[in-house]
């Protein structure tokens, strides 16, 4: 058994392009669009190829109308950009991204695994780096081997307990100071994650042709070459840590 894990995709059609062709199942952790330019075109490939993808808050935020809750210039980033992926999703794309669940429970052979956004307490919005005292509390909550979120953007696995939390980094908007996209690999029952090059200047020509402001164009480039941008962290907002 082979599953391909990812998440945040966020409307980056070339970052999806990388991912390993064979495999058999593709689990997805949620935010399939806003700040790339192809959101439609990746909810069309989830859609027809995941077996299994969670609500990211994203996701909820372009199916429901409302704020991703992102903090600071995340913040303005996601306004600025959910404008233009509004024009590209249809009402099918939408309902899609609403009827998403939260969190699944899947169990493979002997392991069980338990698939959110962002942590099993709080799945839309919750916010925990990798060695946060957080976890310790998240893995009590589902009945799991393997805890699988995303969120952070940031690609990590820690082993608390007897529950391995794994986080595949983002395949579409990675943060780990590089342009290479972020997924792991479950393959008979050893779990690795995975980094590649793919065709960021493509993204980066589509990004610069979206209907956004100049400084929305260079910032979301800088992140796309740079895995980051200077004078944007982390931060709380509405009671949680929320980055994207």
């Amino acid at each position: 058994m082979r599953i391909v894990i990812a998440s945040d995709l966020h409307g980056n059609q070339e970052a999806l392009a990388v991912l390993p062709r064979e495999y058999d199942e593709l689990w997805i952790l949620g935010d399939l669009v806003n700040f790339g330019p192809d959101p439609g075109k990746v909810v069309e490939f989830v859609r027809e190829r995941a077996v299994h993808v969670v609500r990211g808050n994203h996701d909820h935020a372009a199916g429901y109308g409302e704020s991703p809750r992102c903090y600071g210039r995340f913040q303005e980033l996601a306004e600025a950009t959910g404008k233009a992926t509004e024009q590209q999703l249809s009402e099918t794309d939408r309902r899609y991204l609403r009827g998403l669940p939260l969190q699944i429970h899947v169990q493979k052979n002997q392991t069980q695994f338990w698939l959110c956004h962002a942590t099993p307490s709080d799945p839309l919005y919750g916010y925990a780096p990798p060695r946060s005292d957080v976890w310790g509390e998240e893995c009590c909550l589902p009945p799991a081997d393997i805890l699988l979120v995303g969120h952070t953007h940031g690609q990590f696995m820690r082993k608390i307990g007897d529950c391995l939390v794994v986080n595949p980094g983002s395949l579409g908007l990675p943060n780990n100071r590089s342009s290479l996209a972020c997924f792991a690999v479950w393959e008979d029952g050893m779990m690795s994650l995975r980094s590649t090059l793919y065709d960021v200047e493509t993204t980066v020509g589509k990004v610069q042709a979206m209907p956004v402001s100049l400084d929305v164009q260079v910032d979301l480039v800088t992140l796309l070459r740079t895995g980051q941008v200077a004078g944007v962290n982390l931060g709380r907002t509405e009671g949680v840590y929320s980055r994207g």
